[in-house]
């Protein structure tokens, strides 16, 4: 997705599986850019790049992963902002829809863990001063 997660997308998402009767339990995670201070400089937004054919196996194995282990799981969608994205905005929406709330939280970290340890998407901070740093 470019640009940050708009709240009326992430609506919507949750909207769409209302026709889904064998779910009982949608969990939903929303990573949102700090405003952290880094050596005395605050950081005003990150600016997200990734290469698209590298995520794209990535994903497909990551939740080929978390059917196998969760066998609850009902649906898993991941989204992950590219392009900047400023303090206060949503760059990652996760959401993980299960028949139970017990599979829907453990399967949820799970899934979180996975994208921070392999999506190969790459983060710039950007500073109030106009400098940045690759972290």
């Amino acid at each position: 997705m470019q640009g940050p997660i708009p709240a009326a997308f992430i609506a919507e998402q949750i909207g769409r599986h209302s026709d889904k009767l064998n779910i009982g339990a949608h969990a939903f995670f929303l990573g949102q850019v700090r405003s952290d201070c880094v050596e005395g400089k605050t950081v005003t937004a990150i600016e997200y790049s990734a290469y698209e054919e590298m995520i794209l196996p990535v994903v497909k194995t990551l939740k080929e992963d978390l059917f196998n282990r969760f066998s609850d799981l009902v649906c898993l969608h991941i989204w992950h902002s590219i392009g900047v994205v400023k303090a206060g905005e949503a760059s990652l929406l996760v959401i993980i829809s299960t028949g139970h709330r017990k599979e829907a939280f453990q399967a949820l970290e799970a899934c979180v863990e996975l994208i921070k340890e392999k999506l190969p998407v790459w983060k710039k901070e950007l500073f109030s001063d106009g400098t940045a740093r690759w972290i």
